[in-house]
């Protein structure tokens, strides 16, 4: 795997544990309004994603179909003009969450990711090999992973919004 794909997953990471680290338990919890998550529900949909995306990468792997797979434009999941529903496997809890939980969660879910990628002796193999994304179709698992930092940076947009929503309603 690239150095700056291990750059920008964890530089991502750590700027979504500095956007939550200093909520209140309210402020992680509330919801914007009844139809939105909360920050916690956006951090808990994170860690969902990133096991069920570490789960495909992983399945992938075991497929024998090796042909070169079409690259897909992921940046556009940067684009948060354009809504995209969260499959139902990856929907959060409506329980609330303590702030200190999600970030082990978070943190669990990314050493579960390394820890696997690690076992990975050719990363070459995951141009070549693919899975369907539910966003992206047919989608190489080399862009798999940098979905999971991608997909990050989007929700911490989303992150900075709830915060300004609820400063706004104080």
């Amino acid at each position: 795997m690239s150095k700056s794909v291990n750059e920008n997953l964890y530089e991502t990471r750590n700027h979504l544990v500095k956007e939550i680290t200093l909520l209140s338990y309210d402020q992680f919890n509330m919801r914007p309004d009844m139809n939105k998550w909360s920050i916690a529900q956006v951090c808990h949909h994170l860690v969902l994603v990133e096991k069920a995306s570490t789960k495909a990468i992983a399945w992938g792997l075991k497929e024998i179909d090796s042909t070169q797979k079409e690259r897909k434009k992921i940046h556009l999941i940067l684009d948060r003009t354009k809504k995209i529903k969260a499959p139902k496997i990856v929907e959060p809890d409506i329980e609330p969450f303590e702030v200190q939980q999600i970030i082990d969660l978070l943190s669990d879910s990314r050493k579960e990711l390394m820890t696997f990628l690690s076992t990975v002796e050719d990363t070459s193999i995951l141009k070549g090999k693919s899975v369907k994304h539910p966003a992206f179709g047919e989608l190489p698992l080399d862009q798999w992973i940098e979905m999971i930092y991608l997909h990050e940076q989007r929700h911490i947009e989303q992150i900075k919004e709830i915060k300004l929503i609820l400063d706004a309603k104080n």
